[in-house]
């Protein structure tokens, strides 16, 4: 049925709408409510969230820097429900090789890099506790309802978004339940989707924001939480580790927390500008943990969630132009990850907060749908621009000499700029996207990874089980390929097929037999919602998109 057939949208009318409720999002709508109410006026505010709750999408680490919580909301701590309580008390970083590894010495460690005072636990909790906040300060908050559409007026300015459409089957018919999506129009429309997210790649797109920004960078992190023995647990432990099993030229690393509850978190990050079509992140990450350094934290333990998002990495260089007609990005749809920390929560808190600010002068000078360049040109000076400016050559660094040189210039750099304010390197570019990063098959090994035990390292559909993902089955497929044969004759003929390997979660398959093998096969039940093939496709011939409201990912303590 074309649009025109559709029946009109109901719609409803505020001041700001805010597309996402992780805690950029969810930061702007308290600030905006605080500055509000500082003024003796009323802001109107909403919240749209595609995931079934709060924090049923949202996957981090996380150590997190409480810069942010504490900027936000004072007395967080002190209160009953604080999400999170377990502070770092022990930083360890390793590097490794297939048998051993050697623990490198703190105080060799940039300043940046220590831990001490930051907290562990699930960013998840920690945004249901900003959404109990925000709804007690008169926020609406709409989870289970994917921002589908965004709005314009006749002059091209952002003027809201719709809902995708409830009740819609593969074939694009309407089901009996059918209901039309709803419009949320606002003066403004902050967007606050996470890493690739769907609308603001369009926006980015439509605006040419990234005009004069490096290209974007990303990685992918996996993350299984796991109750282990009691001898076992350390709370407070924070390890890092890089170097095996992953070769010199690509980067990543692992983690593992020690949260309450006898619970490890322990995930594994691989940088998507890798070369090697062969290589599994997932797989990688498996191999990690029978590691003799850590593979006894594990054992007698069960693993209870599993989940991977991509992670922004560009960071300074890659962010783009912040403000458009109509609207902002904050968050990590800004891209303010500090990569060498593995942090982004406490930036997206503090974006959200000067983005509220520059909303709330907006309209009480009776503004609306015009651009506020006024917070495009305030974010590099404020902390969130400085924290980003220090590590800004560390990913560069990396990708271009490899772990062995590139990570010993990152510390090298991170203390010139903690002592002396400036960079040896100046601002370094990080060049090709990832998606141009791979190379041909031809040019590599196949990788074969051990069959997993079941016990210690497990298969991609298992881990999807216990991610709670679901989605309605008889849907339209969210995961969009523009062009079959391009995939066939590129994807499959010259990469060997890497969508089987570089998703998380067992989406896309190459069948082989049969009359029409080999057929490219689309497992969109299984996605986790972490955009790699977004990101990684080296035609950028895989579009993500969002499914109905509610799927996906429902992730417990993440």
């Amino acid at each position: 049925m074309s649009e025109a057939e559709l029946p009109e949208r109901e719609g409803m009318d505020y001041d700001v709408v805010v597309v996402g409720a992780g805690p950029a999002g969810l930061a702007t709508a308290i600030r905006l409510k605080q500055l509000a109410a500082e003024r003796g006026t009323d802001i109107s505010v909403v919240v749209v969230e595609k995931g079934s709750e709060v924090g049923a999408h949202i996957l981090s680490g996380a150590v997190i820097d409480p810069v942010g919580l504490d900027a936000l909301l004072p007395g967080w701590r002190t209160e009953a429900d604080a999400p999170v309580s377990v502070q770092v008390t022990d930083d360890r970083f390793y590097f490794l090789g297939p048998a051993g590894g050697i623990r490198l010495p703190n105080f060799a460690m940039p300043p940046l890099m220590n831990n001490h005072g930051n907290y562990i636990g699930s960013l998840g909790n920690v945004c249901r506790f900003l959404a109990q906040k925000a709804e007690a300060l008169g926020v609406e908050i709409y989870p289970g309802f994917a921002a589908d559409e965004i709005l314009y007026d006749g002059n091209g300015a952002v003027t809201g978004i719709a809902t995708g459409d409830m009740g819609v089957d593969k074939t694009g018919a309407q089901k009996a339940e059918f209901t039309r999506g709803m419009e949320l129009r606002g003066r403004y429309t902050v967007f606050a989707e996470g890493a690739r997210g769907h609308l603001t790649k369009q926006l980015i797109a439509k605006f040419d924001l990234d005009r004069d920004a490096e290209p974007p960078k990303f990685g992918i992190g996996l993350k299984e939480l796991w109750k282990v023995r009691p001898e076992k647990h350390k709370p407070g432990l924070v390890q890092h580790a890089f170097g095996w099993p992953l070769d010199g030229k690509t980067g990543g690393g692992a983690f593992l927390y020690h949260m309450e509850d006898e619970q490890v978190a322990v995930g594994y990050v691989v940088h998507l500008n890798y070369e090697n079509p062969y290589l599994s992140p997932f797989d990688e990450f498996q191999r990690f943990k029978t590691h003799p350094f850590f593979r006894d934290t594990f054992e007698g333990g069960k693993r209870i969630s599993y989940g991977a998002r991509a992670i922004t990495e560009g960071g300074f260089q890659s962010v783009p132009r912040l403000s458009f007609p109509g609207g902002l990005l904050v968050g990590c749809a800004a891209g303010f990850v500090n990569v060498p920390r593995i942090k982004g929560s406490h930036n997206a808190v503090l974006s959200g907060m000067l983005a509220a600010e520059h909303l709330v002068e907006a309209l009480a000078g009776g503004r609306g749908a015009d651009e506020l360049a006024s917070y495009e040109e305030a974010w590099r000076g404020s902390a969130v621009g400085q924290d980003l400016k220090r590590v800004r050559n560390v990913k560069p660094l990396w990708s271009r000499f490899g772990t062995f040189l590139g990570i010993p210039l990152g510390a090298l750099d991170m203390w010139t700029n903690t002592l002396f304010g400036a960079s040896l390197f100046g601002t370094l570019k990080h060049g090709k996207t990832d998606a141009a990063s791979l190379k041909p098959a031809s040019r590599f090994k196949p990788i074969v990874y051990p069959k997993p035990d079941g016990v210690l390292t497990f298969d991609k559909l298992s881990s999807v089980f216990i991610s709670n993902t679901n989605h309605e089955e008889d849907q339209q497929v969210h995961l969009v390929v523009k062009d079959m044969a391009l995939q066939k004759a590129s994807e499959h003929d010259v990469f060997a097929g890497p969508s089987n390997r570089y998703c998380p979660a067992g989406v896309y398959e190459w069948v082989e037999e049969g009359a029409d093998a080999p057929r490219f096969q689309i497992n969109a039940q299984n996605c986790v919602h972490c955009k790699t093939c977004d990101i990684k496709d080296p035609n950028q011939n895989i579009t993500w998109t969002a499914p109905e409201g509610g799927g996906g990912p429902n992730y417990p303590n993440m």
